[in-house]
């Protein structure tokens, strides 16, 4: 058997796995309780588990977070498939069609320059396939609130509305501050810290910095620190100054440069 037909053949029998599991009457009771808002929490889970293997290497974990994820895509078309809407085949067959389309270069006559060229063309295909809509259309709600500002800030930037360099962001970050620090209400600081944060993400997208994955790094980093503080602390930590606190704190950093071999 080639890898081909091993994959087809593999393929089909995990589609026939969840048929046989969502079964009316001989199917497991929880898949057959299930629908399309119960199992997406589970799919944004299992996308992240899948982004949490990535960053630690391990590739025998990537490999079945994987596999969890493609079961999550089967899952989703068994439903829909049920329902009449669409199946397997037409999940794949859109995705192919799509991936071609919009690599001419690749299956086409085109040509690009280089990985920007591609980024730029691929964003023009996307906004002829919107047509009318808004240049914001399709950013989805159900993102991370850190990665769809991002994302809504990368549109409106595309059609002109941006500023031209850091010095506009810095600025706005210096005035949602005050008005924060203003606000009288707890309905106002709900809202001055929201404008906060999206203007702190717009300047670390102004330095071509990921602020989901900058914000990653540094919940690591904080949790990896406090566990010293824990573990190094003779007494509660509620029962410590706050100049203690900092001391130890300033001990983890210390150790965490010396692990890493940083100066």
């Amino acid at each position: 058997m080639t890898r081909e037909q091993k994959l087809q053949t593999e393929i089909v029998r995990l589609r026939e796995i969840m048929a046989a599991l969502r079964d009316p009457d001989t199917g497991c009771p929880w898949d057959l309780e299930q629908n399309f808002k119960t199992i997406a929490p589970y799919t944004i889970e299992e996308a992240y588990e899948v982004a949490d293997a990535i960053d630690t290497g391990d590739r025998d974990e990537l490999r079945g977070e994987l596999g969890d994820l493609l079961l999550q895509v089967i899952y989703h078309s068994r439903m829909a498939e049920e329902e009449g809407a669409f199946d397997l085949a037409e999940v794949v067959t859109g995705i192919a069609d799509k991936m071609v389309a919009r690599h001419p270069h690749v299956f086409g006559a085109k040509e690009v320059k280089d990985a920007a060229s591609q980024t730029q063309a691929w964003e023009d295909m996307k906004a002829a396939e919107r047509g009318s809509a808004s240049a914001l259309e399709g950013v989805a709600r159900a993102l991370p609130a850190l990665m769809r500002a991002e994302k809504l800030q990368k549109r409106a930037s595309r059609q002109g509305f941006d500023w031209p360099d850091t010095s506009g962001p810095r600025e706005k970050i210096l005035e949602e501050l005050t008005e924060l620090e203003d606000a009288g209400s707890d309905a106002e600081r709900r809202h001055e810290a929201g404008d906060l944060l999206f203007s702190a993400v717009n300047l670390i997208r102004h330095m071509k910095i990921d602020p989901e994955v900058a914000l990653r790094k540094a919940n690591d980093r904080f949790e990896k620190r406090f566990r010293y503080v824990e573990t190094q602390a003779a007494t509660p930590l509620k029962a410590m100054s706050l100049d203690d606190l900092d001391a130890l704190w300033a001990e983890a950093k210390q150790a965490e440069k010396h692990r890493t071999g940083e100066r």
